[in-house]
């Protein structure tokens, strides 16, 4: 990691050194996982037996409907939560999102990079893009990757990290653009993603609590949104190119350097480069045409769509998987890495046990996300933050600007974006329309600062497997080398997305076809 020579010597540069230091005396993370587990076992049998507990108005996210529930922590210790823990165990493990998504993907990926056609394709886009705009480019495409669920999160970060080795930068450096891109970039697009009808969903029915037949659409933050991606972008690329690379200093890869290694691609390489490329070339052509018809198969068959609901979403990663893994192949074979079928079938060995370490991480990763959602801490904080806002007196932008905070503060508690919109927004939505402002201008104050903290929280989702990656390009990397590189982005991302959010309630500007900033 960076030497001591190359660390910033400002008083923020020392602060994310000692996040780090911090950090990295912590214990292993899969020891640091457990002792959460652990704690959350105790302080959920405290507050039970204490009767803790909070009351809200909530929206049940499968019928719709709002509902006055009362939410009393749940004891782990309890007979019922040790039942529960004993026979959830391994379908907290097994049932992680992030686990399947994963290991199917790196069965195709594990082939492009093994095979040596990510390498390939790799030293050709050094050749022909100039270096400047490298990092602005992977920020980019990980604000776009969100169109097509996590996928962004299990391919774009370690590539990312791999595209700044090919140029001779700094491997953490792309793996912090990517993720931040990624994750904190995370309600920012140019295009309406599956969670723009989600929320707006939510939004509806809370807004229905003061004007019955109002419609949040999914277009609702769609022009937000698309000033959003350009600002993190923009921000993104400086907070890389001027906070975390110049700390991270000079990279001595070893091995994995060597393998990336730029030098020219040989007659053979050449040769499988072009025919590779071109049947993924004409893979993806007929992907595309068949998701044409209004009745493609790839389709919504009650709505027509393509992104909500559809079967192309739900199957994406596994056309994913095939589309890297057909060419990889092709191109193992003609430039002599592969000889024949064994060899594929070693190389999806291999694939699996680089896992190990990773599969080991999320399964005590699992157990502690799932039992905190056991115990109803997280959606209690919620509550109890949420109605002491409500009373505070406070109004107007002011209040807005504190609301994100909130949400950003709250993320570090809960992963889901859904889950806590059903919490917060009957709350939030009705109060704000009382002083004049739309459920439309809510919800975009809850995305930001439901994205800004993704970058920080062990509590995200694929945060245990970003880990993983960092500690292939450091050995001694663990939670504190990559909280310390992505606190920059989180604070960065949460300033400037703030500003630019009061900018626009001052500028009356349209958040979306429709959507105005005042009832």
């Amino acid at each position: 990691m960076p030497s001591e020579n190359n660390k910033k010597r400002s008083v923020f540069g020392r602060i994310l050194n000692g996040i780090e230091a911090v950090g990295n005396r912590l214990p292993h993370p899969i020891t640091l996982f457990a002792l959460f587990t652990l704690a959350i076992l105790l302080i959920s049998a405290l507050c039970a037996a204490l009767g803790v507990s909070a009351t809200g108005e909530m929206i049940d996210s499968k019928t719709m409907e709002l509902k006055t529930q009362t939410v009393t922590a749940v004891s782990l210790l309890s007979k019922e939560g040790i039942v529960y823990m004993l026979t959830h165990m391994i379908s907290n493990f097994t049932g992680f999102a992030p686990l399947g998504v994963v290991l199917v993907t790196m069965l195709g990926v594990g082939c492009a990079e093994g095979s040596g056609y990510l390498a390939a394709i790799l030293k050709k886009m050094v050749s022909v893009t100039p270096r400047g705009i490298v990092t602005p480019v992977i920020v980019f495409l990980g604000v776009m990757s969100n169109i097509a669920t996590d996928i962004g999160y299990v391919i774009l970060i370690p590539v990312g990290a791999l595209i700044f080795m090919a140029y001779g930068r700094h491997p953490l450096a792309g793996l912090a653009a990517a993720f931040a891109g990624v994750s904190g970039g995370f309600s920012a697009n140019l295009l309406i993603g599956a969670l723009d009808p989600l929320l707006a969903g939510i939004s509806s029915e809370a807004a229905q609590i003061v004007q019955k037949d109002y419609l949040v659409q999914p277009t609702s933050n769609w022009f937000f949104m698309i000033a959003s991606t350009f600002l993190i972008v923009l921000i993104g690329t400086l907070v890389t190119d001027k906070i975390v690379e110049p700390r991270l200093g000079t990279f001595h890869g070893g091995e994995v350097q060597e393998e990336q290694h730029l030098t020219d691609l040989t007659p053979q390489e050449n040769k499988g480069l072009k025919i590779a490329t071109l049947v993924l070339v004409l893979m993806v052509a007929a992907l595309v045409i068949l998701a044409i018809p209004q009745n493609s198969i790839l389709r919504n068959s009650e709505t027509g769509s393509l992104t909500v609901g559809s079967p192309l979403m739900d199957g994406l990663i596994i056309l994913l998987a095939i589309l890297f893994f057909v060419p990889s192949v092709i191109y193992g074979r003609i430039a002599g890495v592969y000889r024949g079928e064994k060899d594929v079938a070693h190389q999806l060995e291999k694939n699996m046990s680089t896992m190990g370490a990773y599969i080991a991480l999320i399964f005590i990763a699992a157990q502690f996300i799932s039992f905190f959602n056991y115990s109803k801490l997280g959606t209690i904080l919620a509550i109890s933050g949420a109605e002491f806002l409500k009373s505070s007196g406070i109004s107007g932008p002011v209040l807005m600007v504190l609301f994100i905070l909130f949400t950003a503060l709250i993320n570090l508690l809960m992963g889901s974006s859904t889950a806590k919109w059903t919490i917060l927004a009957p709350i939030f939505v009705p109060m704000f329309m009382m002083v004049g402002y739309t459920p439309e201008l809510t919800q975009v104050a809850y995305r930001i600062g439901d994205s800004c903290t993704n970058l920080i929280t062990p509590l995200m989702s694929y945060f245990a497997m970003i880990v993983v990656f960092a500690k292939r390009y450091d050995k001694k990397a663990g939670i504190g080398t990559l909280i310390s590189m992505m606190v920059p982005y989180s604070l960065f991302f949460l300033l400037g997305w703030t500003v630019l959010f009061v900018a626009w309630m001052l500028l009356g500007i349209p958040l979306g076809p429709g959507a105005g900033i005042l009832l």
